[in-house]
């Protein structure tokens, strides 16, 4: 993975677009009103951008796994949403089908990376290995500490 942080990641960045047009979509008209359906749609929206951001600096690809399977389920939860106020008569059919369109998609790029998180060898930053010393260096380690002690008079 050559993303340094997630705000690299494409699957971050369609997020927060979407996001937007969330936030936009909601903000005007009948929509606006309806207070209890413009907030949950807006928050499955920020839990998709922020599930993928808090997964990534986890720093481990089995809880990263975990915040994108999430985030996945949040994008359900949007399209949902969308045929909610597709039905109520907030928005129109075309620009309801466009949105959950992109959702969709965004869903298939999260399964597509999560496939990709599965097959890595690089299991996250928390997860490297110690470098290992071979047997002679530490036991050359040790006969230095036995002359340093021996110098001290401890032994």
């Amino acid at each position: 993975m050559s993303a340094n942080y997630f705000e690299d990641l494409e699957i971050w960045k369609m997020a927060r677009s979407l996001t937007d047009k969330i936030y936009k979509l909601t903000s005007s008209g009948s929509f606006a009103k309806d207070y209890g359906l413009r907030d949950q749609i807006r928050r499955a929206a920020v839990s998709v951008m922020s599930n993928i951001a808090e997964g990534y600096e986890r720093s481990g690809n089995q809880e990263f796994m975990q915040f994108l399977s999430i985030a996945k389920g949040s994008c359900g939860e949007v399209r949902c949403q969308l045929y909610v106020a597709m039905d109520q008569l907030y928005i129109e059919k075309s620009e309801c089908e466009q949105l959950i369109d992109s959702f969709k998609k965004l869903s298939i790029m999260i399964n597509n990376f999560m496939e990709y998180l599965k097959g890595s060898p690089f299991k996250g930053h928390k997860y490297k290995q110690p470098v290992r010393k071979s047997m002679k260096e530490e036991m050359d380690e040790l006969m230095k500490e036995l002359e340093a002690k021996k110098k001290e008079g401890t032994v």
